[in-house]
């Protein structure tokens, strides 16, 4: 008897894949920013073709964009609930 093979996700939940940009360029990558029991939601957009490429420059540069998105919330530049950003 066969049993379905389980699902391994190998990227962590908090991290997120947009298949296609707003503009049609690149790939982009999502990603919740944790302030105490607040969760918000940011969006680094690049200019990658592949998930895999982005996710490699997003994960180098986290702590950056982390800080980065944390002060962009606190100056209040939020766009529908998202915290865009762009590469560095």
């Amino acid at each position: 008897m066969l049993y379905p093979a389980k699902k391994v996700d190998l990227v962590p939940k908090s991290i997120r894949i947009v298949p296609e940009a707003k503009q049609g360029k690149g790939q982009a990558v999502n990603f919740v920013l944790a302030i105490g029991a607040i969760r918000q939601a940011c969006r680094v957009q690049t200019t990658f073709r592949t998930k895999d490429e982005a996710l490699s420059y997003f994960r180098k540069r986290r702590t950056e964009f982390e800080r980065i998105a944390r002060a962009s919330l606190a100056r209040g530049e939020i766009e529908d609930g998202v915290i865009e950003l762009a590469m560095l």
